[in-house]
């Protein structure tokens, strides 16, 4: 990576243009980015959220793309929590088909399997699979393709690992079984997040037609009727809401933030109306992020 002077002529890395995931390469993740931006996008695998929300920060990534919720496991409260500490907004999302593979080592059979390692959201959404194969041991690990490139680096003859295909692809892997998630109604939705600088200066681009989401974070006093009196800003003004979730307030227990989306520009006359009325009730108010709605 280049680098360049600052004004006192220290040295400093240039910023980098790949954007940031979490998981080795071949994760979900990973193809939601390629579906955002394209296959040709350069990647940055983290092992961990927070390290990927550090590295936009910091200037080591251009853009990060973070799973926030599963349709069968819910919300991603980690990222919940990033969202609001990081201030980092969001400036796209999609939605994943989540599909889990069955891998081993080339040369290795089904029948020599005693162990499959993956995610452990992945091994509860396969249970399944493990009821009809209870001599398959299910065994946690920090990532579903990672699972794979560890699979591959010992050597393991006895054990699986559950991801994509395309982890399948990248680290040599043999599909034994495909498709082994109990739900097939299965599907992630991604954000994709910008330094604020460069979200203002290159808007993620939309068809004429698709509709856009808005979403926050507010608090508000903890009194009878006042997450009522905050909801009905949106409903007076017909603004459909698509998604509410309560957050521990760290430093006063039993109080709550809450994340909302909304369907609408941030900056159309209704939703402007929502917000300057949310704004007399609430004690925070921050938008996190307007974007195209996913497909």
């Amino acid at each position: 990576m280049s680098t360049r002077k600052t004004p006192r002529g220290v040295p400093r890395k240039a910023a980098c243009s790949a954007i940031a995931f979490q998981g080795a390469r071949g994760a979900f993740s990973e193809e939601a980015t390629r579906r955002l931006l394209g296959q040709k996008v350069e990647v940055l695998p983290c092992e961990r959220f927070e390290d990927v929300f550090r590295s936009l920060k910091e200037g080591r990534a251009e853009g990060a793309v973070i799973p926030i919720e599963n349709t069968l496991a819910g919300s991603v409260h980690e990222n919940y929590d990033h969202l609001q500490n990081f201030e980092l907004p969001i400036v796209a999302e999609t939605h994943v088909r989540i599909v889990h593979n069955l891998i081993a080592r080339q040369g290795v059979s089904f029948s020599q399997l005693k162990r499959a390692f993956s995610h452990p959201v992945a091994l509860n959404q396969c249970l399944d699979f493990f009821a009809r194969n209870p001599q398959i041991e299910r065994i946690p690990f920090y990532d579903t393709a990672g699972s794979v490139k560890m699979l591959m680096e010992e050597g393991l003859t006895d054990a699986g690992a559950i991801a994509s295909s395309v982890a399948a692809e990248i680290y040599g892997g043999r599909i034994l079984r495909r498709s082994i998630e109990s739900d097939r109604q299965n599907f992630t939705r991604f954000f994709l997040l910008r330094k604020p600088e460069y979200a203002r200066r290159y808007p993620f681009q939309a068809g004429a037609n698709v509709p856009w989401k808005t979403s926050l974070v507010f608090t508000t006093r903890n009194i009878p009727g006042a997450l009522f009196r905050a909801l009905s800003a949106f409903a007076l003004r017909d603004l459909n809401l698509t998604k509410i979730e309560s957050r521990p307030l760290r430093g006063k227990p039993w109080e709550y933030l809450f994340y909302l989306d909304f369907l609408g520009r941030v900056d159309s006359p209704n939703a402007q109306n929502a917000l300057n009325h949310l704004r007399e009730i609430a004690d925070m108010l921050r938008v996190l992020g307007c974007y195209p709605k996913g497909a």
